[in-house]
């Protein structure tokens, strides 16, 4: 029997390891720390969370339809996430960060769109489903005789993991804020546009390829 402290240590290792990947997301946050601050950052890591929180409970249900539906579409939703990235990426690098680093109060409601942006951004790679599925049978976190308060309690272990992991995120990079002026965000958007665009293109290249060549 796995006591209920391992699950959910186990289930705090499975959200940080589900967010530590340093991909769009991560970039997304980054950008948004040094140009706009902490919090909105912060919750669109929450966001990212929440999407990453919805695909752990889809693969702890069990619902094999949706894990059928993603391995044979997965070229489609691959050129679709891709196309996501490269329009996100060309919107970054029109953007002017010395705009965004105006004053301004920041009011809940730009909150819940920081939010709302994360999850949909991550919420569009479905393909990390197929990450959540091997993190929880190398951490064995479906056992059989797991009782329902330890899957409440694993879950619940997920999205901390998740909370916790873009937390420290925003704060170590709103630590070195202060060392980055207008010209060097604007560069730091150029560079991250770039690589997002490059992510969004082989993608987009190898959904294709995937799609009418094999």
């Amino acid at each position: 029997m796995i006591h209920l402290p391992v699950i959910m240590f186990r289930g705090l290792l499975i959200g940080i390891l589900v967010s530590a990947p340093m991909g769009p997301i991560g970039m997304l946050c980054i950008q948004r720390t040094l140009n706009r601050g902490r919090w909105p950052a912060f919750f669109t890591g929450v966001g990212a969370g929440v999407s990453d929180l919805a695909y752990c409970l889809l693969t702890g249900l069990g619902l094999s339809f949706v894990t059928d539906f993603i391995q044979s579409n997965q070229s489609e939703l691959q050129i679709i996430g891709s196309v996501v990235l490269i329009v996100y990426a060309a919107y970054l690098f029109m953007s002017n960060p010395s705009r965004a680093l105006q004053p301004s109060a920041m009011q809940p409601s730009s909150y819940w769109k920081d939010f709302g942006t994360g999850f949909l951004f991550t919420f569009s790679n479905p393909l990390i489903l197929f990450f959540i599925i091997g993190l929880f049978a190398r951490f064995n976190f479906l056992a059989p005789e797991f009782m329902a308060y330890h899957y409440v309690a694993g879950y619940i272990s997920i999205f901390l993991g998740a909370v916790l992991w873009w937390f420290g995120v925003t704060y170590f990079v709103n630590k070195v804020r202060r060392h980055f002026n207008i010209r060097s965000m604007w560069l730091l958007n150029r560079i991250l546009a770039g690589v997002i665009m490059i992510m969004g293109a082989v993608g987009f290249v190898t959904g294709i390829m995937d799609l009418f060549f094999e």
